[in-house]
């Protein structure tokens, strides 16, 4: 199995193990990028209500975004697609390493009972 898949399937795990301690979960997910982006699609991001998180996305002020937009999605219940994109002159200022676009889809996990 490559790590990518196995590091994918830990995040997994995470997110069913934190779902059993009665935390609210989203996971947001890299569902596009273009040009030059340090995660590829499929990659994964767990997230709690309180903000805590494991897995990865992207990287500097992408993954602060997105997961401060995970704590908004859980708290309204609703998904969402964010879209995040620089100039190859700012991309590393914001975690993207040369430029580049991805977009994210970011989903509240609901408990089941």
């Amino acid at each position: 199995m490559s790590d990518t898949i196995s590091s994918e399937l830990d995040i997994l795990a995470t997110a069913e193990a934190w779902a059993g301690e009665g935390r609210r979960l989203a996971i947001a997910t890299v569902v596009e990028t273009w040009g030059s982006a340090p995660r590829p699609a499929g990659s994964r991001l767990v997230i709690d209500e309180e903000g805590r998180f494991e897995g990865s996305v992207s990287g500097g002020c992408v993954e602060g975004a997105v997961v401060t937009e995970a704590v908004d999605a859980i708290e309204a219940g609703t998904p969402r697609m964010l879209e995040f994109g620089v100039a190859d002159e700012t991309a590393w200022r914001v975690g993207l390493s040369c430029g580049g676009r991805i977009r994210v889809y970011v989903e509240p996990i609901e408990a089941r009972r």
